[in-house]
């Protein structure tokens, strides 16, 4: 995973990768949380993922320790679980397409963070950017009553900021630390803190159901294992701004997933609301075309 850069081409094309597993996982996580409660779903996804990494780089630990690695991995992994134990649970009280859509808030949020982070002053094209997501994201949100947002939005919603700071830690240990000791550990460190609540945070249950089985497979070792290996190479290479843009990508897969596979459709208000958040990213795209 070191040596010569990589075409940029290709770092993009792994990033849309990513996106494309983590959107259409959306639909099949929101049918397994029936028969299995979300910490507990969530800590043998991980548990499996860091297994399927110990044995890709356990030897790393010996030829290429270092603190940068640990010390990154478990500040992305605390961050990079808490963001989807919010999403996990939002996802139980609203749509899946929703999910998807209002996750894709941290890709505005990115280079606002990042901004306030190294105290620059925002763009006035980031702060548009931004304004117009979150007015997408309240249209999608609210249902019958203007000032009535659900439950699960405003985790989902959550889950969004914390997975602006998740790619931020990412970029900024990178580029020094050993990749596979760091993805080792942020999905070790996720594991680990599965398994010391989901025992005593919410009720314990779960069905061996086909769809369980199913979604933990494709979960752990795609959208966890995989993809988490891939954005932590990429993006030694590729700036957290240009991450969060084409991970933009992501909310679409998501709605052509459920559209295909539950025939969820968004209403006129949940439409324009989902193209006001795709306008957000679009003007933060523009302005990162020229910084990035």
């Amino acid at each position: 995973m070191t040596g010569k850069k990589p075409a940029s081409w290709l770092v993009d094309c792994s990033l849309i990768g990513v996106a494309f597993i983590w959107g259409v996982t959306f639909v099949i996580v929101k049918q397994a949380l029936t028969d299995v409660s979300t910490l507990l779903f969530l800590t043998i996804r991980f548990a499996l993922a860091t297994i399927a990494l110990a044995l890709i780089f356990g030897n790393q630990f010996k030829t290429g320790f270092n603190k940068r690695g640990i010390r990154g991995g478990v500040i992305a992994g605390a961050l990079l679980f808490s963001g989807y134990v919010l999403q996990t649970f939002g996802l139980k009280y609203t749509s899946a397409s929703k999910t998807g859509f209002i996750t894709g808030l941290y890709i505005p949020l990115v280079p606002l963070f990042s901004s306030l982070v190294y105290r620059k002053v925002p763009r006035l094209v980031e702060i548009l950017g931004v304004v117009t997501a979150f007015v997408g994201m309240t249209l999608m949100s609210i249902q019958s009553d203007i000032l009535h947002i659900g439950l699960g939005d405003l985790l989902v919603a959550c889950c969004a900021v914390v997975y602006a700071f998740h790619i931020l830690v990412l970029g900024r240990f990178a580029g020094s630390a050993n990749p596979g000791i760091l993805a080792v550990m942020q999905i070790a460190t996720g594991a680990l803190i599965g398994a010391s609540t989901f025992w005593w945070a919410e009720p314990v249950h779960i069905q061996w159901t086909a769809g369980v089985w199913i979604a933990l497979a494709i979960t752990s070792l795609f959208a966890t294992a995989l993809a988490f290996t891939i954005q932590t190479w990429a993006q030694r290479y590729s700036s957290p701004t240009r991450t969060a843009i084409i991970f933009s990508l992501e909310p679409v897969f998501a709605w052509g997933t459920s559209y295909l596979v539950a025939g969820e459709v968004l209403s006129r208000r949940g439409t324009l609301g989902a193209l006001l958040i795709l306008a957000g990213i679009l003007l933060v795209e523009l302005r990162s075309r020229h910084s990035d």
